[in-house]
């Protein structure tokens, strides 16, 4: 006994179900997007944190060899976003640093130096390193001390 729905050959599918699984494709697909948008911006943003490290050991390696830091002015002048920007060159404290990033940067960096007496605390510097990989006007800082590692100045979902 055959009915209306029954298929002559038994193969393929029909509208309904070539239907669901797009609808379930849609539904995957609304919660992997902004996942991965956010995951690259976490790649992107991955370079301040090292890059903020390299300078504050080459501080401290200038500073066994000098007795002394040296300040930087933010380098490059403008803050980068999703797109990197090339070094560069003409910041005499970085050079005078030695430290030179691989590459294009997403981040700017610069570094500031407080003078000490000798035989007290020796003077100190802070290094800064800002992006804004979101382009949403908020930048994501990472900071280091003479004697603390890199951390974080804002939130960890600013980009």
């Amino acid at each position: 006994m055959l009915t209306a729905h029954t298929r002559q050959d038994g193969r393929g599918f029909t509208l309904v179900e070539l239907m669901i699984v797009v609808a379930i494709i849609g539904i995957l697909a609304a919660v992997a997007i902004p996942n991965f948008v956010e995951m690259q911006y976490r790649a992107k943003r991955a370079e301040l944190p090292v890059n903020v490290s390299a300078i504050q050991t080459a501080e401290i390696g200038y500073d066994a060899v000098n007795d002394g830091y040296v300040p930087a002015v933010a380098h490059p002048p403008v803050v980068p976003g999703k797109a990197p920007v090339s070094w560069g060159g003409g910041n005499s404290g970085f050079t005078e640093l030695g430290w030179v990033p691989d590459g294009d940067v997403r981040g700017q960096y610069e570094i500031l130096t407080v003078a000490g007496r000798k035989g007290s605390d020796g003077g100190s510097f802070t290094v800064f390193g800002r992006s804004d990989i979101d382009a949403d006007g908020v930048e994501a800082t990472y900071t280091a001390l003479r004697n603390l590692r890199p951390v974080p100045l804002t939130n960890a979902d600013v980009y």
